[in-house]
């Protein structure tokens, strides 16, 4: 695998949380996040488009000498990573593949419950890949457009996230599941009132966890020499900085808006 940095690509700013997971397992590493937030969201977005926005995210990254490339969005994980295998020539990395995975591995009864955004829910992404591992699963999906929104105002933990997500757990509860798949990056701040919620018989499947344990193995015996990391945006929205410090528990510096 060629020197350079690992590149981070998502619409916004849940890729923080893949990033968060990926820095702290490999801290050696200098990591470049790019997140379109001039256009985001991605998640009700038709999938044409979302495959050009993300062709052209990535091409940015490659220009920045990035040695693999991770896409930290659900929704382009759903709908655009075989374009961008296509288009890439370096080692291309999505967040549904180890979710599915995990999910799969988890489940000792194969009812499996999936959260995301339409999109992702839409694509069945993550139905035929948990199938494709565990051909007995039964599936249940289900958008959860408000926790998109909740989670960037810090809403994670109060009455108005525990109404949101006890309305959306209803049919999971009552199938049984013992398996949720977060399939969103934003989801995982939700993490400690879906476990309230859903009680220590459902596992909880972190995308952004599994996805990082997949970055390593990829990287394989190659190791950074450290290095400070850098943040891209397409919009430098004046609630970054706080954002950003919610999702990876630090301030963040070197943040640059770009145009491409």
């Amino acid at each position: 695998m060629t020197p350079g940095p690992i590149g981070i690509f998502d619409s916004g700013v849940g890729g923080l949380t893949v990033f968060r997971e990926i820095a702290a397992r490999l801290p050696d590493e200098p990591l470049v996040y790019l997140g379109d937030t001039a256009r985001v969201p991605y998640g009700t977005r038709s999938a044409e488009t979302v495959r050009r926005y993300a062709v052209e995210g990535a091409r940015f990254l490659l220009e920045r000498e990035v040695r693999l490339l991770v896409v930290a969005c659900n929704t382009v994980s759903a709908v655009a990573l075989d374009a961008l295998r296509q288009d890439m020539e370096i080692p291309v990395i999505g967040v549904v593949e180890p979710g599915a995975t995990a999910a799969a591995a988890a489940s000792a009864s194969g009812r499996i419950g999936i959260i995301g955004t339409e999109a992702t829910i839409d694509s069945q992404a993550y139905v035929q890949a948990i199938r494709a591992r565990l051909p007995a699963a039964r599936t249940l999906s289900r958008p959860c457009p408000l926790l998109v929104p909740l989670a960037e105002a810090g809403w994670t933990d109060n009455d108005v996230a525990r109404a949101a997500l006890d309305h959306y757990l209803q049919d999971f509860r009552a199938e049984h599941i013992d398996t949720l798949v977060l399939g969103c990056t934003h989801y995982p701040l939700f993490k400690p009132l879906l476990a309230e919620l859903l009680g220590p018989g459902v596992s909880l499947i972190d995308s952004a966890e599994e996805t990082a344990a997949a970055v390593a193995a990829a990287m394989g015996e190659a190791r950074g020499a450290g290095g400070g990391h850098t943040f891209y945006l397409t919009d430098l929205p004046h609630t970054f900085a706080a954002l950003a410090e919610r999702f990876l528990g630090t301030p963040v510096r070197n943040v640059f808006q770009v145009h491409y």
